[in-house]
């Protein structure tokens, strides 16, 4: 076999990953990397109806110096939203207009969430913040999930609700 041909072979298969990576990231496939849901790959469904509470939804964050702070300690990876963060996965707890109280644990409308406990410190010892809490501002929404090292709204709060990218759908997914 000639020296061209096995460079065009080469070539070829190494394009081969990146093609079918282009393929699936443009049917809106992600691969979750993150403890906070199941490990895997998760399609982003495209909404045809205002979000709800309950709804488990890939949302971009705001371009801000909180987030810059969450991608320098890691609770934000790399990704294709602005400021080249990653998409969150992360479930609706509270819309407009609905009441969100954060002690030791958080409470939507005066009821407490399961296992919404809130952490002094991160996995690193890094101290958090935890949000004030309040009324859920118009246009915004706050987000929650059950993993207890969650990066969430117990600590930044409700973010723009522009940032949905549509519903977060388990492909092929594991938990650890």
């Amino acid at each position: 076999m000639s020296r061209r041909r096995r460079i065009v072979i080469v070539a070829a298969l190494a394009c081969v990953p990146l093609a079918l990576f282009g393929l699936g990231f443009g049917a809106g496939f992600r691969i979750n990397l993150t403890p906070s849901y199941p490990l895997g790959i998760w399609r982003i469904d495209t909404m045809y109806r205002d979000v709800r509470v309950g709804d488990r939804v890939f949302i971009c964050l705001p371009l801000n110096d909180a987030f810059r702070q969450a991608r320098e300690r890691g609770y934000v990876r790399r990704g294709l939203c602005p400021g080249w963060l990653s998409p969150l996965i992360k479930t609706v707890v509270a819309l407009p207009g609905q009441s969100v109280e954060i002690g030791t644990f958080v409470a939507i409308d005066g009821l407490a969430l399961p296992q919404s406990a809130v952490q002094p410190r991160d996995g690193s010892g890094r101290e958090l913040t935890p949000d004030p809490g309040g009324v859920v501002p118009p246009d915004t929404l706050f987000l929650f999930s059950t993993f207890r090292g969650s990066y969430d709204s117990r600590y930044f709060g409700p973010i723009p609700a522009a940032g949905v990218l549509g519903l977060a759908k388990p492909v092929l997914t594991f938990t650890p």
